[in-house]
């Protein structure tokens, strides 16, 4: 049996996958009509994340995506991401092997996008005044 470490996983999943730029993520958030995908963990998400992203971790990736009409649509578009694309090409080829015809993986993920300076949604702090 062939052993593999995560980054030769992801690195196999690279191969079979596409890759968007943060430009070409920008310009797909922009035309709409994308589902965005946040698959890192919920307190990563609930720390920061892009607007609009839904949160499915991608553990919980494949069994939320059977049982959710609303994200089982396998002809829409979905852009995926987590915190520095390793995740996400795991999750986009599953995604692929589920039948989902148009899905990319953001390259560099969540941290390439506070890097650039992009706008992220942070939930308020709750105050007990």
């Amino acid at each position: 049996m062939l052993k593999r470490n995560a980054h030769e996983l992801v690195a196999a999943a690279r191969a079979h996958i596409h890759e968007c730029t943060l430009a070409e993520a920008k310009a797909q958030l922009a035309a709409g009509q994308v589902l965005l995908l946040d698959v890192r963990e919920p307190d990563e998400y609930q720390a920061g994340h892009l607007a609009g992203a839904v949160n499915v971790p991608r553990g919980l990736l494949a069994f939320r995506l059977s049982g959710d009409a609303t994200l089982g649509d396998t002809g829409r578009q979905v852009l995926v991401y987590c915190k520095t694309s390793g995740r996400a090409a795991l999750a986009a080829l599953v995604m692929q092997q589920m039948g989902f015809a148009h899905v990319v993986s953001m390259a560099g993920g969540f941290d390439a996008w506070v890097a650039a300076g992009l706008p992220v949604d942070q939930p308020q702090a709750l105050g007990f005044d």
